[in-house]
């Protein structure tokens, strides 16, 4: 046990848990055990603490690891919503630590004075202010633990004058739970075989979930025949090239996709809880497979819910078919729809309207860059809709985006955390003018850290909209 100053305890609490980066503006004394213990972990100074929650939120989603964002207090700390919400509603386990008023100053009415717990508390499932110095590490540490448990952020407060008093710590071996692997029953994979086979045009809906089971979803797709749609934060984890892919479903999505959804009259739905499912007939039979147990059921009636994990389940349902089933009628229109669709494509490459290239015809370029490790950093908006139908994906490139918060701004965040995460990967960010133009100067941020980032603004002057009477084809900048 070795005695130090408590920013110091939880520097290195942190890289107990093998956090090596943090991201903010520096936040009053907590900065000062950053400084003292700059050989364990690394802190990048935004330009904005949005930023710096989107990249920890970002970070997360690509490594599996809790991202850590810090903040000082009040206003810096108000700027944390907005990557916090993103991690919420995107199930992310981060941590967010935030400033305070020294203790003797709280609720008097003092400079930057504010109810900072009663601000977050709907924000994560963890939230507590320490009140003595000794119980800074040991907060720390359950915060993480119940960010991982919980998939979502934790949210940890600590008055100024707290972290610099001297303290005794001493670091604790470090556990994360591991999901439990479920299994489906023979009599669950015996119902799916049926209801699959009893199907005239069946169609695999896969999400999120199935980040893990890839090479089970493209198996399970020609084994038994399925076209497969993805959701949109789904579209990087099956392959572009895959006959069988018709792309991502809803208004960023394919007309392939959304033609045999709604032609399907059985959906497979695999790691997702597609929220536009309630919009679909209400003639369709679905099979849910999920390993949340509350994500079964949430969006639209199932005649099998199966709570197992999709690497597991699909393969245990492909080892019932030891053929592959001929390619349905069905199947061959959806290939047939995915050709024209994809030639439309072509089209809209080639198209120069008033001279000027389509978005199209940009995102082919930048295709020419991606290498197999390439991790793409999505804004949101019409970026995003041309991106997911233009990129490619399935040779080991990865994409994250802001999927259920739509925040704007999170290409740029996203690849700075990419490139700080995943140093010898290329990074590629694509954002509109909208989105990048809300956090341009962290450009700064990837020129200070020398980030080899390429981000590829598509502009249009209008956050998506055009003037009737003028449009304005897209023009591209890449920075």
């Amino acid at each position: 046990m070795a005695q130090m100053k408590a920013s110091q305890a939880l520097v290195k609490e942190l890289a107990n848990w093998q956090v090596d980066h943090v991201y903010g503006i520096p936040a009053d004394s907590l900065i000062d055990g950053f400084a003292a213990e700059q050989d364990l972990i690394r802190y990048i100074q935004v330009r904005h603490e949005e930023v710096g929650a989107l990249a920890a939120a970002a970070e997360s989603k690509l490594t599996g690891k809790i991202g850590v964002a810090l903040a000082a207090v009040g206003p810096g700390a108000i700027h944390l919503i907005y990557g916090l919400c993103d991690a919420k509603m995107d199930h992310t386990p981060m941590l967010v630590i935030i400033s305070n008023v020294t203790t003797s100053m709280i609720n008097t009415h003092y400079l930057q004075d504010m109810d900072e717990d009663e601000l977050f508390a709907g924000l994560d499932t963890f939230h507590r202010q320490v009140s003595d110095a000794k119980q800074i590490p040991g907060t720390i540490r359950a915060a993480i633990q119940a960010a991982y448990k919980t998939q979502s952020p934790s949210i940890v407060i600590i008055p100024d004058d707290l972290a610099n008093v001297e303290i005794n710590y001493e670091p604790m071996p470090v556990h994360r739970l591991a999901k439990p692997v479920l299994a489906g029953t023979d009599a669950q994979v015996a119902q799916t075989v049926s209801l699959i086979k009893q199907a005239k045009r069946p169609v695999m809906l896969v999400g999120k979930g199935i980040r893990h089971a890839q090479s089970e979803v493209a198996a399970f797709s020609q084994k038994f025949g399925l076209p497969v749609v993805t959701t949109a934060p789904a579209v990087g984890y099956v392959a572009s090239n895959f006959e069988n892919n018709l792309g991502s479903l809803g208004t960023v999505g394919t007309q392939p996709a959304f033609e045999a959804m709604h032609m399907a009259d059985l959906v497979v739905m695999v790691g997702t809880s597609y929220p536009f499912m309630r919009f679909m007939p209400r003639t369709i039979k679905t099979i849910q497979i999920n390993q949340d147990s509350q994500a079964l059921g949430e969006q639209f009636p199932a005649v099998q819910l199966v709570q197992a994990d999709a690497k597991t389940y699909l393969a245990q349902v492909i080892k019932t078919q030891p053929d592959q089933v001929p390619a349905s009628d069905f199947l061959k229109a959806c290939h047939i729809a995915r050709q024209n669709w994809h030639g439309y494509l072509d089209e809209r490459v080639a198209a120069r309207p008033t001279g000027l290239l389509t978005a199209e015809a940009v995102l082919r370029g930048v295709s020419q860059l991606s290498t197999p490790d390439t991790i793409y950093g999505l804004d949101i908006g019409n970026n995003m809709v041309w991106s997911t139908r233009m990129l490619p994906f399935g040779n080991g490139q990865e994409m994250t985006m802001s999927a259920w918060f739509g925040a704007m701004g999170y290409g740029l965040s996203a690849g700075i955390a990419a490139q700080l995460s995943y140093p010898d990967k290329r990074v590629i960010t694509v954002s509109g003018d909208g989105g990048f133009s809300m956090v341009v100067q962290d450009l700064l941020t990837q020129v200070q850290y020398q980030l080899p980032v390429i981000n590829v603004v598509l502009e249009n002057g209008g956050y998506g909209s055009f003037d009737k009477k003028k449009p304005r084809p897209v023009k591209a900048i890449t920075v």
